[in-house]
């Protein structure tokens, strides 16, 4: 017996499966991340191809099976189409859906995650941002998800010993989970990234999402360079982890 089901979602990835076919990974607004069978899709005369590319925010409709969801329907709602004319904006969205597809797990329904794709992919869609904020449109999505998906960081206190942070030399560690003081960085000799208090102040505005301050922010390299490290090395530390624990 099949069971059939109609929700929104946005179109992720799309994997090729045998001769027409394709998995399509989608965020869906009242079941989480789903992987859903499209059969027949990749034929030109397929009724679905029109309403599931990759970044479209659909409708969509399936049968949940024995052993998997086969697609049934899909409707597109929203094409975003200037994302698709924009290399740059291009990139952003397939490192989005990179990273969600690497960080949440199974079909868990979370309505913060739903409205942060939906609020970034509008954002990045309409407005004319410069590739510097470009950049900070994708950080700004990264770390709020961190945020939902339990790894807020500490940008107020020292991790270690709690005390209040102050303008001085900083240190980020993804595996304590948020700033270091210099005290506290000499004294335990541990691993962590040398951070900008500007920096800070920034990561704290993206967890606000306060885009009228971002968007005025001084487009200086340096920040792009730290928020692309601390970054890098925080969603190494949550995969590594996610491993172990397998």
């Amino acid at each position: 017996m099949f069971f059939h089901y109609r929700t929104q979602g946005f179109i992720l990835k799309k994997e090729n499966r045998g001769e027409a076919d394709q998995i399509l990974t989608v965020y869906t607004k009242d079941f989480g991340k789903l992987e859903i069978l499209a059969k027949s899709i990749r034929k030109i005369t397929s009724k679905l191809r029109s309403g599931a590319e990759v970044f479209y925010l659909s409708e969509i409709e399936f049968v949940q099976g024995k052993n998997y969801k086969t697609l049934t329907d899909a409707i597109a709602l929203k094409k975003f189409e200037k994302i698709r004319k924009n290399v740059l904006k291009l990139d952003i969205a397939f490192r989005i859906s990179e990273v969600v597809d690497q960080l949440v797990r199974g079909e868990e329904v979370d309505e913060r995650i739903w409205y942060l794709l939906k609020e970034t992919f509008t954002q990045l869609n309409n407005q004319k941002l410069k590739s510097f904020n470009l950049q900070l449109l994708y950080y700004c999505f990264f770390w709020n998800l961190l945020s939902y998906l339990g790894y807020r960081p500490e940008l107020y206190n020292c991790v270690l010993c709690q005390k209040r942070l102050k303008p001085e030399r900083l240190y980020f560690s993804s595996k304590e989970g948020g700033v270091i003081c210099q005290n506290c960085f000499e004294k335990n000799k541990t691993t962590a990234i040398f951070i900008k208090p500007e920096i800070i102040k920034i990561l704290r505005e993206m967890l606000k999402k306060n885009w009228k301050i971002l968007e005025r922010l001084k487009k200086e390299r340096t920040v792009f360079y730290s928020l692309e490290k601390i970054s890098k090395n925080s969603l190494g530390k949550i995969l590594e982890n996610n491993e172990k624990n397998l």
